[in-house]
This record gives C-alpha cells, sequence and structure tokens, in this order.
C-alpha cells in the first residue's frame, strides 16, 4: 500500500458519499473484502457496496485484490492508507466541489466522533499494555499560519516514520490503530 493519496477535485468527486467514505474505510481497516462482505459488514445492499466500489475504483481508490476470488467473486482492496486533504488545493473551487468538500469533512469528523466514542465504550476490554498505550489529548498554543503548517509537517512525518515497525506475522499484542490529527484556529472571526 502506498501513503495517503492527496485529494484533487476529481478525485473528491469520486469519494465525498458516506457511503463510499465507509467502505474504503472499511478496506483500509479490515482488508481485502467482497461487495457482498462489505455489504454485511456495512448493514447496505450489496448491490450498492456494488456500485459504490466501483466509482471508487474508477477514481482509483480501491483495486481488485491479487490472488483472491473465485468465478464471479470480486475481491477489493484499499490503494493506500490513507487520504490527504488540503484546504489550499480548494481555495478556487466552483460550488459543486465546495459542497463535496462539505461532505468530505463532516463525514471526517462524524467518523472521528463515532471512533472515539467506540473507543471510550469499549476500552475495558484492552489489555493493561494496550490501556497505558492510548491517549486523548487536546492542547492549545498560539501559532501563526506558517507556524502551524511546520507543525503539521512534522506530525506528519513522524507519524509515516511508524508505518511498517510492527512486527510480521500473527503477534499477539499487533493491533491496528487510529490516529486523529486535527489543528485548526479556535479563535473564530
Amino acid at each position: 500500500m502506498t501513503n495517503p493519496r492527496r485529494l484533487d477535485a476529481r478525485s473528491l468527486r469520486g469519494l465525498a458519499h458516506p457511503l463510499r467514505m465507509r467502505l474504503l474505510d472499511a478496506l483500509r481497516v479490515h482488508g481485502p473484502a467482497t461487495a457482498s462482505g462489505l455489504a454485511e459488514r456495512l448493514g447496505e445492499s450489496s448491490g450498492a457496496t456494488s456500485y459504490h466500489l466501483r466509482q471508487l475504483a474508477e477514481h482509483g481508490f480501491v483495486e481488485d485484490a491479487p490472488g483472491r476470488g473465485k468465478g464471479r467473486e470480486r475481491w477489493w482492496q484499499a490503494v493506500a492508507q490513507g487520504v490527504a486533504y488540503d484546504s489550499a488545493d480548494f481555495e478556487d473551487a466552483d460550488p459543486e466541489v465546495r459542497g463535496l468538500t462539505e461532505v468530505f469533512l463532516q463525514e471526517n469528523a462524524a467518523r472521528h466522533a463515532r471512533e472515539l466514542a467506540g473507543w471510550i465504550a469499549t476500552r475495558d476490554q484492552l489489555s493493561p499494555a494496550w490501556s497505558r498505550a492510548t491517549d486523548m489529548s487536546d492542547m492549545t498554543m498560539r501559532l501563526t499560519p506558517e507556524l502551524a503548517l511546520e507543525l503539521i509537517e512534522k506530525m506528519h512525518a513522524l507519524i509515516d516514520g511508524y508505518r511498517d515497525r510492527a512486527p510480521e506475522g500473527d503477534t499477539p499484542e499487533v493491533r491496528n490503530v487510529r490516529i486523529h490529527s486535527h489543528l485548526f484556529p479556535i479563535d473564530r472571526p
């Protein structure tokens, strides 16, 4: 898998739909799956998941999973580990793209909230090692836009440095983790 894919207006058109975002996330978290398997996992019809998977494939977010499936059974996998959204890429966007940007950002915020709520509800089921290795922090500081961009770039570089460090195979304590990073001004105009 490649590093996060940077969104542009065309790719945003292919992704900014609640079900497509959920499908892509499920493939990233749980690995390759069929449209019917994803439909069952997400409580959707297989026709809907199949259609939206084809749309994601057309825009380069998912692809056929090699070596999977028999006959007509089609397995899908995510192409990248995530997506990167840079608001500067959409400053002069037309109204349609601005609307899609809103859908994308609202869906991401809702997903982050669901994931946090899910962790809070099940955190007592974690091993003591994992309980100590979780974090929910917030910090406030004064920055210029230039310093904020520098901080974001350094945080992303630090996170990228950990991508391939987990041991291979079925190591009992290896888990998928989600890292949410938000940086935004809190002083509203």
